[in-house]
């Protein structure tokens, strides 16, 4: 029996950091996993802009990302490469048989729904028409082997399902309290955390 059978992916959904969670890099951080499987986990934090416009780094790329047109810090993981992920409405590849060639644009690859990774080194002005959205980040977040689990299993996240628009938050200081007060449970009283539990 695969590791996998135990291991339900989680990738596509988001991680949101709980008031538990002690690492700094990771306080009040909304993450979009983009890869889980048995041999770890990856994703972007994506609520932490930074100060640096995607035009001064990525030429040509600055027009398509969406506001604000910051590089955004995915994460502690390798801070000088650039990822940069696309919102391309649409589903998943075509079914067998379909007339469509693949439906996706050159230089996108499908992570879930209508997220995906865009290959930078491709002319922007071939995914230009396609994009939805795009949101340049440096660095990212990862996991090894069963590091993400244990974290769950200290409560350290909640797992809640994303939506296209978290990728490309107009809003990303708010995006921690966005997308626990849209979820339908007690999640949604989290929001109301204060920022300094000590205060209370």
């Amino acid at each position: 029996m695969s590791f996998m059978t135990e291991v339900s992916s989680l990738t596509g959904r988001l991680l949101v950091a709980t008031p538990a969670l002690a690492d700094p890099n990771f306080d009040r951080a909304v993450v979009l996993l983009l890869d889980h499987d048995e041999e770890g986990s990856l994703g972007v934090v994506l609520n932490r802009p930074t100060p640096v416009d995607v035009a001064d780094i990525l030429e040509g790329w600055g027009d398509l990302a969406g506001a604000p047109g910051v590089v955004f810090q995915g994460g502690p993981v390798s801070l000088d490469s650039a990822l940069g992920i696309a919102v391309v409405p649409g589903d998943e590849a075509p079914a067998a048989g379909s007339r469509s060639r693949g439906g996706d644009p050159v230089g996108f690859r499908r992570v879930h729904g209508a997220i995906g990774l865009v290959d930078l080194e491709a002319p922007p002005e071939l995914l230009s028409p396609a994009l939805g959205s795009l949101r340049i980040f440096a660095g990212y977040s990862g996991w090894g082997p069963g590091q993400l689990e244990a974290e769950l299993a200290d409560g350290a996240w909640y797992v809640v399902e994303s939506e296209p628009g978290d990728v490309s938050s107009p809003d990303p200081e708010r995006l921690w309290r966005a997308v626990l007060r849209r979820q339908r449970s007690e999640l949604a009283m989290v929001a109301t955390y204060p920022d300094d539990a000590s205060l209370n």
